[in-house]
C-alpha cells in the first residue's frame, strides 16, 4: 500500500477522486472543489496561510460554474417548452397550404399555386408546368415583375384546351432582363398533413413537398 504525504498535491487530488453517490456535473463539481478547498485549508502551511482574497475568488468562481449550470438547465427547459408551444400553434396550419423551395404543384379541383422569387426585375417571367416525368403541360405567361416574390394559380388547363387531371405536378420557370436572364427561386406547393416535433424545430409532413422544416416556409395560404 503506497503511502501518500497528506501536505502533497497527490493527497489534495486522491481526495477529490474519493467514491461519491452519483450527481449532476454542477454538483459533483461543486462537491470536488468544496473537498479540495478543505484539504488545502487543513494542510496549508501555519507560517504562510491562504489569504482571504484567494478563498473568496476560489468560491466565486464555482459559484460561478453551479450558475451557469443551473442557467444552462433553466434555458434547455424554456426551449422545449416554446417549442411545445409551436407544436400546439402549427396544429392550425394542418390542411392548409405552404409554399417552400421546391417545383412541385399540387392540382385540387382545377386549382394549383405556385411562387417564384425573383433576384431582380423581369421584363417577362413564364412558367412551363411538367408531369412528374417531364412531358409538358401547359405554358403560363407572368408578365412583367418587380424583384421579389411572385404566386401564380393554375387553373388545370393544358394548352390543348383539355383539362388536367388532379394531382401531382411539376414546374420550371424562366424570367428575362432584356437579353439576360433574371435570377430565379422556385416555391413549390405543399399541402399539411401533420406536424411533427423534430429535436431543434417543428416538421410540418406535408403533401407534395413531403417532410419540410417550419423555418424553410416562405408563405401560409
Amino acid at each position: 500500500m503506497t503511502v501518500v504525504n497528506p501536505t502533497s498535491k497527490e493527497a489534495l487530488i486522491a481526495s477529490v477522486n474519493e467514491p461519491r453517490a452519483a450527481q449532476s456535473g454542477a454538483e459533483q463539481l461543486q462537491d470536488r472543489f468544496l473537498k479540495l478547498l478543505v484539504t488545502q485549508m487543513r494542510n496549508q502551511d501555519p507560517l504562510n496561510p491562504m489569504e482571504n482574497a484567494e478563498v473568496t475568488t476560489q468560491l466565486a468562481q464555482i459559484s460561478t460554474v453551479s450558475g451557469i449550470d443551473k442557467l444552462n438547465r433553466a434555458m434547455e427547459s424554456m426551449a422545449q417548452g416554446f417549442l411545445s408551444a409551436q407544436l400546439v400553434q402549427a396544429g392550425s396550419l394542418i390542411g392548409r397550404g405552404v409554399l417552400a423551395p421546391g417545383s412541385t404543384l399540387v392540382l385540387e379541383g382545377g386549382r394549383a399555386t405556385g411562387g417564384v422569387v425573383l433576384d431582380g426585375a423581369a421584363d417577362r417571367v413564364t412558367v412551363d408546368i411538367l408531369t412528374p416525368a417531364g412531358t409538358r403541360v401547359a405554358t403560363l405567361n407572368l408578365g412583367s415583375s418587380q424583384a421579389g416574390t411572385l404566386t401564380f394559380d393554375w387553373n388545370g388547363k393544358a394548352d390543348d384546351g383539355s383539362s388536367a387531371p388532379d394531382g401531382l405536378y411539376v414546374f420550371d420557370v424562366a424570367a428575362v432582363k432584356g437579353a439576360e436572364k433574371a435570377g430565379v427561386e422556385r416555391l413549390g406547393f405543399g399541402r399539411v398533413q401533420s406536424v411533427t416535433l423534430g429535436e431543434n424545430e417543428l416538421q410540418l409532413n406535408t403533401y407534395g413537398l413531403g417532410p419540410l422544416a417550419m423555418s424553410r416556409v416562405a408563405q401560409i395560404l
